[in-house]
């Protein structure tokens, strides 16, 4: 990803943070103000240690907001579904926050300042988020662009970006087409002219130029492009582009050039060493919490059908090393008695009852806990997928065997960009999330994927 857009992008989220971080905080102190309107002696109990509490509140709220996507930057939310987002990540918060009361009595602010607390703070986010909304929509906040190209490549952003919550980020002002190569745009989008690039970027006051040629060899105006980046006006190839912008890497516009020269792919020692920790951790922690879940289910399908509790099955891992993964089996024992392996479909009949539940709330991966505390996988990575799968997409989809160079994961990017795969259409648009994640992937990166999971969990998304 371009490294000055991606900090850029990195920033804009840190400030909406520490934003709502002092709306939650002052809502806090309203609360208490309220709360003890008529109780100057306990106002000035409660204020002794007030900030400090508040911010304790604001941590909870946030980060059950970071869980629920509302900090991520690639998700579109429409308002309905961005208000049922924020009141579950208020809920959540407050539930977690009960939970830290009872462990830490200290931090308690007691029953009716948490909340108004709590209603003060949804309100006051929700107005925070409807004054940037519209802040942020005014022309004079967003990138001015221009593309360079008017064929087919050029055209994936109208088909890709086409809504304006795709185009938060930037205003399109035209297509420039080049001499000799196709015009597949819609006329009323192109720029017409006879000025250079440099001097039409300059007299329509564009930030940045996005390069889609279809053909660069002798298509490209290097001289007028140099004069463009002397101006400071930014010079983007449209992969750099795609990535920066929806979160995905373009296959059909992608070349390997790009791959080696964009930078990512960090598997560097310290980095090695943090997602094992990283791993560690996150599976030994969910591992304590969730073992009496794992024992009910385990008794649940011992006592629906015959077979085993749990189901093994060889994958494809890091480096297309296979590793058997361990599930809990949510099919009948004889599901695949013909030896073909086949891709779940929805509604599948081979589903056993329970199955269908636990698949649905993806409580049937909870066994592969003690995959990522062997080693052979990644809380965070490419799904992994049978060998005979991996035979076939190999084959069909470009640049498919790049995922298996990072463990795979128990959950992913992909997992949470795009519904279950089950045909080779299917992975190669999960391909595109999933060389995201290969070439991005950093603590931060897994820690919002991880937290992002519970969104999905709950709301059952994209499981069969």
């Amino acid at each position: 990803m371009n490294h000055a857009s991606s900090s850029r992008k990195s920033r804009a989220v840190a400030l909406l943070w520490l934003l709502e971080l002092g709306v939650l905080v002052l809502a806090v102190l309203c609360a208490a103000w309220l709360r003890f309107l008529y109780d100057s002696t306990g106002y000035q109990i409660f204020i002794q240690y007030a900030l400090v509490r508040a911010l304790v509140v604001a941590v909870f709220i946030t980060a059950a907001m970071s869980a629920f996507g509302l900090y991520q930057v690639h998700v579109r939310h429409n308002r309905l579904d961005f208000l049922l987002r924020l009141v579950l990540s208020v809920a959540f918060g407050g539930i977690g926050l009960l939970v830290l009361y009872y462990l830490m009595p200290v931090a308690y602010i007691g029953r009716g300042v948490l909340l108004l607390a709590l209603v003060l703070g949804l309100l006051g986010v929700a107005a925070l988020r409807l004054v940037l909304k519209h802040v942020i929509r005014a022309d004079v906040f967003r990138r001015r662009i221009v593309v360079l190209g008017a064929g087919k490549n050029a055209d994936l952003i109208n088909t890709r970006l086409r809504r304006s919550a795709d185009r938060r980020s930037f205003v399109l002002v035209g297509f420039m087409p080049v001499p000799g190569q196709p015009v597949l745009v819609p006329d009323e989008l192109l720029v017409k002219t006879d000025f250079g690039l440099s001097d039409l970027a300059e007299w329509l006051q564009v930030q940045e130029i996005v390069v889609a040629l279809d053909e660069r060899r002798g298509g490209l105006p290097m001289d007028e492009m140099l004069r463009c980046a002397q101006r400071g006006i930014a010079v983007t190839d449209l992969s750099t582009f795609f990535e920066r912008e929806a979160g995905v890497v373009t296959l059909n516009v992608v070349d390997p050039s790009w791959l080696v020269f964009s930078g990512g792919f960090d598997n560097s020692m310290p980095r090695r060493l943090g997602k094992r920790l990283f791993d560690l951790i996150a599976a030994s922690a969910l591992l304590l919490m969730a073992w009496p879940i794992m024992l009910l289910v385990a008794l649940c399908v011992w006592s629906e059908s015959d077979g085993p509790v749990l189901y093994r099955q060889t994958r494809v891992g890091m480096s297309g090393r296979s590793f058997e993964l361990v599930k809990f089996r949510s099919m009948r024992a004889d599901a695949e008695k013909d030896g073909v392996a086949r891709w779940a479909s929805s509604n599948d009949d081979r589903s056993t009852r329970i199955g269908r539940f636990i698949r649905s709330t993806r409580i049937d991966e909870l066994p592969q806990l003690f995959n990522v505390l062997r080693g052979e996988m990644s809380f965070v990575g490419p799904r992994p997928e049978r060998p005979q799968f991996v035979d076939l997409l190999n084959q069909e989809i470009r640049y498919y065997s790049i995922r298996h160079c990072i463990k795979p994961g128990l959950t992913g990017w992909a997992q949470l960009r795009y519904p279950y795969g089950a045909s080779v259409r299917d992975a190669e648009e999960k391909l595109k999330f999933d060389l995201f994640y290969v070439k991005n992937h950093g603590l931060v990166f897994d820690l919002m994927i991880l937290l992002q999971t519970v969104e999905v969990v709950l709301f059952r998304r994209g499981a069969r």
